[in-house]
């Protein structure tokens, strides 16, 4: 693998490249960072013979990340670091364009706001060095009040972020101690399981406040022209009352009447693709791959796999849900369409040349092309 080489032209000769029209046996051409008509006089020509040229994946919701700060209780790494390795993995897996799936919430340790201020620095530090063009989906949790002066003012941090919704209080309220979820978060926070339960009983006194806050926060964001997503919505009627706050992706939808409210609204849904990979959900939401095949579904983000959106984009297709550009489209321009990225997740000319090169047998990763550099090349 070789890393990051100087802007160049380039002629990709030879695959089958993935246009609007499907694929195509044709010659691909970059220019300055862009797809162009024809071959740049200067342009170095790759070999795509027998392989597959397609969209950059876009990762709209992805907090693997996480697993590389903390991969085990109680044992982090430093932030750079963790964020260096996160975009070789990324890279490695296909993906282009990341938005990095960070909680601003009232929890202590791993997603707390202080660890959330300290990303942002740190994301602003060590972005000149990453290949992956890497962003933020801001995960702000509701019951997080206190501080949310201080969090719209970071709206005008990173480059488009994308403000999301999540309330992951009032579905913990009945829990016990020992409940897994409980267990989970109080290893995150490093606190007591007991100390988790007050904590949720004593933030919950305050739900009077969080209307008031998510009008503020939304309406400051929708003002920047970002785009806002809500997190795990539980019915139709959430999804109206989001939409008219200007929230228009709904987030894993939990329920199916849910994610026909969207779909009837021409609103994007996003869904994990470690769900298709896995056969359902996790978290008893919706099962992907049915809802693609039911057209409720727009996008597919890693959500906490960085592998899951190229491997269930050929599963979707090897199991005859969906042809593979149909497939494909759900990690590449529906992504970049729902977050308002209307310069990538398409080969067509005038686009960024976001792109990767697979083996059409294999579908080993051959190459990976950033804004017209190559980032990555085996064999």
């Amino acid at each position: 693998m070789t890393r990051t080489e100087q802007m160049r032209n380039w002629t990709i000769k030879g695959g089958r490249v993935l246009t609007d029209g499907g694929f195509e046996e044709t010659d691909l051409h970059l220019a300055e960072g862009r797809v162009v008509a024809e071959a740049a006089t200067d342009a170095t020509e790759v070999s795509a013979k027998g392989c597959l040229v397609l969209p950059g994946i876009v990762d709209v919701h992805g907090d693997g990340f996480e697993r590389v700060v903390r991969p085990r209780a109680g044992v982090d790494f430093p932030l750079p670091l963790a964020l260096e390795e996160s975009d070789r993995q990324m890279i490695g897996n296909g993906i282009t364009t990341a938005f990095h799936g960070l909680t601003a919430s009232w929890e202590t340790g791993l997603r707390s706001f202080d660890t959330a201020r300290a990303f942002l620095d740190t994301l602003a530090a060590v972005t000149p060095t990453l290949d992956c063009d890497t962003r933020v989906n801001l995960r702000w949790e509701v019951y997080c009040l206190d501080p949310v002066d201080e969090l719209i003012s970071w709206l005008d941090r990173t480059p488009a972020m994308v403000l999301s919704l999540n309330d992951h209080l009032t579905p913990y309220l009945e829990l016990p101690p020992d409940h897994r979820k409980i267990v989970r978060m109080a290893e995150r926070m490093d606190i007591s399981r007991e100390d988790v339960v007050a904590r949720i009983a004593a933030l919950r006194a305050r739900a009077d406040e969080v209307p008031a806050a998510v009008a503020r926060v939304t309406a400051a964001a929708t003002a920047r022209g970002l785009t806002v997503f809500s997190h795990d919505e539980t019915s139709p009627e959430d999804r109206r009352a989001n939409r008219a706050l200007g929230v228009t992706v709904s987030e894993f939808p939990m329920t199916w009447d849910t994610a026909r409210e969207s779909a009837d609204g021409e609103e994007h849904i996003v869904l994990g693709a470690p769900n298709v990979l896995r056969g359902g959900s996790q978290n008893n939401a919706i099962d992907a791959e049915p809802a693609i095949a039911q057209g409720l579904c727009t996008v597919l983000a890693s959500d906490y796999y960085y592998p899951a959106q190229m491997l269930a984009a050929f599963a979707l297709a090897d199991r005859g849900i969906v042809p593979l550009e149909d497939a494909w489209a759900l990690v590449s321009s529906g992504p970049a369409e729902a977050v308002g990225l209307h310069d990538r997740g398409r080969l067509k000319q005038g686009l960024r040349g976001d792109l990767l090169i697979l083996d059409a047998d294999t579908r080993r990763l051959k190459s990976v092309f950033v804004n017209g550099r190559r980032v990555l090349q085996r064999d």
